[in-house]
C-alpha cells in the first residue's frame, strides 16, 4: 500500500460522516504522488498525516435573540488548518448547510490555495450554520455580535484574519469587527473585507471574480487566444459571479446566463449587468426577475439545465459539487473549451475528470478563484502600514499575482510530466511551499 492510500484510509476511518473533507483530501493527495515519490523523508516525518490534520478546531455555541425575543442557537466553527508560512487565513461562512466536513474540506483547500498567492499566509476556515437570508438588520447584528464575543479569543492580526464567504459580506464584516473593536479595545486589521471607511481595500469586493477572469484570460493568451468574442456560462449571482461577469465582459466576452438557488436566467443577447446588480446587490430579490424586465431574456425553475446551454468558457460561481459528472458532459458536448472555478470545490471528481479527457482546460478553484485571498493579504498589508493604495494599484498586484498563480502551476505540471493537468499543477505547486516549510520547522 502507497503512503498516501494508506494516509487517506486514515484520514476516512478517523474522521468518518465528513464527505466534503474526504473528497478534497482524495483529490489533494493523489495528486501529489509524484512529490511524496521524490521525497521519501515526507513519511518519515508523517508529513501528510499533519498536513491534513487540523492545527486547531474550535467549535462553539453562538446565543442571539431575534426581533420577537425569541432564543436561537447556532453552532459556531474555527479550523486553523496550518500556520507554516504565516498566520491562519480564510473566510466565514454564514449558511444553513456549514458543518465541521465543509469547514474542514475548505480550510485543507485554503492552505495550498493561500500557498499559490505567494504571500505568507496560512490556512483556516471558519462559519456558522446560522442563514442571513430571511433576518432583519437587528438580528444579523446580533448573531455576529455573539459569534464574534466567542472568536475574538481565538484570533488576532498577527494569528489568525477572518474574511467574508458566503452569506458574510460587507454588513456582517462591519458588525463582526464592530464588535472586535468593542471587546478588544484595539482597531487592527483583524478582518479583512472591510468597508473602505475603517481599514478596507480597493478591489477586495471585486477581486475573486476579476482574479478568476485574469486567469481565464492568461490560460487563453498563452494559447494564442482571449476572451474576446467568446460565450461565457456563469453558474450565481453572488459577489463572484457578478464581478467575473464585469471582467469578461470588459474583455470582450458575452455572457449569456447566470443563476440562483431557484433557477437560471438566459439571455442570447448578453446579460445586462446592471439590471443584475440592481436585482441582487440592491433589491436582495430573486434573478427571476431580471426576466421581467429584458425583453428577450428566458427564466427556468432549476439550476442544472444552465450547463446545457452552448459556451466556450463556463465559470461556477455558486458553491460545492455544482457540476456533476452529467452536467460536465453537457458541457463538452456544446463545446465549452475552460472550465474556470469561481466556487470553492464546484466540480465533482467525476466532473473533473470527464473535462481532463476530453482536454478541456481546466483550472480549479485553488488557483482560480484565488484572488480574493491574495487582495485580503493585500489588505492586510495596507492595514499594517497603514497605507491605502488606489484601484489602479491594487487591480495590477491582483492580476500579477493571478498570472504568476497559473503559470506556477503550469510549470509545476510539467515538471512532473503532468502538462496540462492543472489540478495536479496546483496542488503540487501550493503544497511544495508548504511542505518545506513544515520540515523546516520540525515535529509540530
Amino acid at each position: 500500500m502507497s503512503y498516501v492510500t494508506s494516509v487517506l484510509e486514515t484520514l476516512k476511518a478517523k474522521n468518518p460522516n465528513e464527505p466534503e473533507f474526504h473528497q478534497a483530501a482524495t483529490e489533494i493527495l493523489t495528486s501529489l504522488e509524484p512529490v511524496v515519490a521524490r521525497h521519501p523523508e515526507y513519511e518519515a516525518a508523517a508529513l501528510l498525516e499533519r498536513f491534513t490534520e487540523p492545527e486547531r478546531v474550535i467549535l462553539f455555541r453562538v446565543p442571539w435573540v431575534d426581533d420577537g425575543g425569541k432564543v436561537h442557537v447556532n453552532k459556531g466553527y474555527r479550523v486553523q488548518f496550518n500556520s507554516a508560512i504565516g498566520p491562519y487565513k480564510g473566510g466565514l461562512r454564514f449558511h444553513p448547510s456549514v458543518n465541521l466536513s465543509i469547514i474542514k474540506f475548505l480550510g485543507l483547500e485554503q492552505i495550498l490555495k493561500n500557498s499559490l498567492t505567494g504571500l505568507p499566509i496560512g490556512g483556516g476556515k471558519g462559519g456558522s450554520d446560522f442563514d442571513p437570508k430571511g433576518k432583519s438588520e437587528g438580528e444579523i447584528m446580533r448573531f455576529c455580535q455573539s459569534f464574534m464575543t466567542e472568536l475574538c479569543r481565538h484570533i488576532g492580526q498577527d494569528t489568525d484574519v477572518p474574511a467574508g464567504d458566503i452569506g458574510v459580506g460587507g454588513r456582517e464584516i462591519g458588525y463582526l469587527f464592530g464588535q472586535y473593536k468593542r471587546i478588544r479595545d484595539e482597531h487592527v486589521g483583524v478582518l479583512t473585507g472591510r468597508g473602505l471607511s475603517y481599514g478596507g481595500s480597493l478591489v477586495r469586493t471585486e477581486a475573486t471574480g476579476y482574479g478568476l477572469v485574469y486567469m481565464v484570460e492568461e490560460a487563453l493568451d498563452c494559447r494564442g487566444d482571449s476572451l474576446a468574442g467568446k460565450t461565457v456560462i456563469i453558474s450565481g449571482s453572488g459577489n463572484v459571479a457578478i464581478y467575473a461577469c464585469e471582467k469578461a465582459q470588459a474583455l470582450g466576452a458575452k455572457v449569456v446566463a447566470m443563476y440562483d438557488s431557484n433557477g437560471y436566467i438566459y439571455d442570447k443577447a448578453g446579460i445586462r449587468l446592471d439590471v443584475i446588480k440592481e436585482i441582487k446587490e440592491k433589491e436582495r430579490a430573486r434573478i427571476r426577475v431580471y426576466a421581467d424586465r429584458v425583453a428577450g431574456s428566458e427564466y427556468h425553475e432549476g439550476c442544472s439545465g444552465i450547463w446545457a446551454i452552448p459556451c466556450d468558457v463556463a465559470l461556477p460561481c455558486a458553491t460545492q459539487n455544482e457540476v456533476s459528472e452529467a452536467s460536465a458532459k453537457l458541457l463538452v458536448k456544446n463545446g465549452v473549451k475552460v472550465v474556470g472555478e469561481g466556487a470553492n470545490m464546484p466540480t465533482t471528481l467525476e466532473g473533473i475528470s470527464v473535462f481532463q479527457k476530453a482536454g478541456v482546460v481546466f483550472l480549479p478553484a485553488k488557483a482560480a478563484n484565488a484572488g480574493g485571498v491574495a487582495t485580503s493579504a493585500l489588505e492586510m498589508a495596507q492595514s499594517s502600514g497603514r497605507l491605502f493604495w488606489t484601484f489602479e494599484e491594487v487591480d495590477r498586484k491582483l492580476k500579477g499575482i493571478m498570472v504568476n498563480i497559473y503559470h506556477n502551476m503550469d510549470n509545476a505540471a510539467k515538471a512532473y510530466g503532468r502538462e496540462g493537468d492543472y489540478v495536479a499543477g496546483a496542488n503540487i505547486a501550493g503544497f511544495e511551499k508548504v511542505a518545506a516549510a513544515m520540515m523546516a520547522q520540525g515535529i509540530v
